[in-house]
């Protein structure tokens, strides 16, 4: 049985409930709501074979940092290539089969064919924006200005258009444009926590800590209860008391919010590692947080999946003075380096030198820390993940540098080159 959804777009194998069941979840899925499954169960269950619930379901598993949770899309993949499809359903099976491959770059110009056919595919559109998150694309921001000539106000999910939209914008720099963008999106669904998110990026990027803290604790409702997002905008709120300088507030918020149940999940453990890190930076007193996280991350030593999960890993190791799971890791990247895989490539160029600038800098070596810092190639935003995320390598640079020449200053001895590296050098990375 063929139809067509809020958007036009064709689908195969809907009946009129299962459709209206798929709405729901694609709704919940677009604005960063929980309890998508639900909805998408009862879909599948009244029609089996509807090809799109099958693609959802995938793609819930595929877009993330999680390796077994990609490769548990792949029965869910053999489900949906059982059952008919058009043209635009079987390039969304194609874009799932490569991203299980670990092909993202194929999977994304696949993603984009789907948008050249139909621009309103406002799924095709999520996961290519997520997958540009992820790998760290600039083209974040023109994908979504591409077809945003095709979507009028009134079509359904338009706000999550207008979102993606104000995050590309910020990422771009554009932080007036994506302000105005993401604060269109609350006009049209006030629950968007992906556009509240942005908001939080948006006030960060533009150092208007004050006014970021306002606005999330205004709108916490909408963004911390049944969301995807609220660990993470947990960890914007306790940024923000950072820019303060209120390190007790953000371990407060770390302990009640970020790291309370002790999440396994690789996107909690990432907010933890990168928070409590930049604690320390600051001087704060961490206690004994790192022993936790570095027992959290071991599982994951040998993932070879994610240069950007790597990084946060090492982290929790350096910052636990964990130096055998950090030698462990290292020795991990340094043959993953060698593999012609997409992490393979990342870390040879990036990961591995980064890890190692970690260690060197936990270790006191801040020259060589520098020194490796000061080596990554301007392509490292490749790393993936935004530019609030990225920024904690430019810190920890900078924090370095404020360490080597702080003895020296009180010996009266000129610093060293190495030691003078420019901020605007170690930003490149953010």
């Amino acid at each position: 049985m063929n139809t067509v959804d809020r958007r036009s777009c064709t689908v195969s194998g809907a009946t009129p409930a299962a459709l209206d069941a798929y709405e729901c979840a694609l709704d919940a899925v677009l604005s960063w709501r929980s309890g998508a499954d639900v909805p998408l169960d009862l879909a599948l269950q009244e029609a089996p074979g509807f090809v799109m619930a099958h693609v959802l379901r995938a793609y819930l598993l595929l877009v993330g940092r999680d390796p077994q949770r990609v490769r548990s899309a792949r029965p869910v993949l053999a489900q949906a290539v059982a059952a008919p499809a058009n043209e635009r359903e079987r390039l969304h099976l194609a874009a799932i089969g490569a991203v299980i491959d670990d092909d993202y770059e194929s999977a994304k110009a696949t993603l984009g064919e789907v948008l050249r056919l139909q621009p309103r595919d406002v799924l095709a559109l999520h996961v290519a924006h997520s997958l540009d998150y992820l790998t760290g694309d600039p083209s974040i921001r023109d994908r979504v200005t591409t077809v945003l000539p095709s979507w009028p106000s009134d079509l359904s999910g338009y706000h999550a258009v207008l979102a993606m939209h104000a995050f590309g914008l910020q990422e771009s720099g554009e932080f007036e444009q994506a302000e105005q963008a993401a604060l269109a999106a609350l006009d049209l669904n006030p629950v968007d926590a992906r556009a509240h998110h942005v908001l939080a990026h948006v006030f960060e990027m533009s150092g208007r800590t004050d006014a970021g803290l306002r606005w999330m604790n205004d709108h916490v409702a909408s963004w911390s209860t049944d969301t995807v997002v609220a660990t993470h905008c947990w960890w914007h709120v306790a940024l923000f008391h950072l820019a303060q300088g209120d390190c007790d507030r953000a371990i407060a918020l770390y302990d009640r919010r970020v790291r309370a149940g002790y999440s396994g999940e690789i996107s909690d453990l990432i907010d933890a590692t990168a928070l409590l890190w930049r604690i320390e930076l600051l001087g704060g007193d961490t206690g004994v947080r790192w022993a936790e996280l570095a027992n959290a991350w071991t599982p994951h030593i040998d993932d070879r999946f994610c240069s950007f999960n790597d990084l946060h890993a090492m982290m929790a190791f350096v910052g636990a003075h964990d130096w055998e799971r950090a030698q462990h890791l290292e020795r991990a990247l340094a043959t993953a380096q060698l593999l012609p895989t997409r992490h393979g490539v990342s870390t040879r160029q990036l990961g591995l030198p980064a890890c190692r600038a970690l260690m060197a800098f936990g270790r006191g070596n801040d020259s060589l820390a520098i020194s490796l810092f000061a080596s990554l190639p301007a392509m490292a935003h490749r790393l993936g993940g935004s530019h609030a995320q990225r920024n904690v390598l430019h810190l920890t640079m900078l924090r370095a540098i404020e360490r080597v020449r702080r003895p020296a200053r009180r010996q009266g001895i000129k610093t060293s080159p190495v030691a003078s590296v420019s901020v605007g050098q170690a930003s490149q990375w953010a």
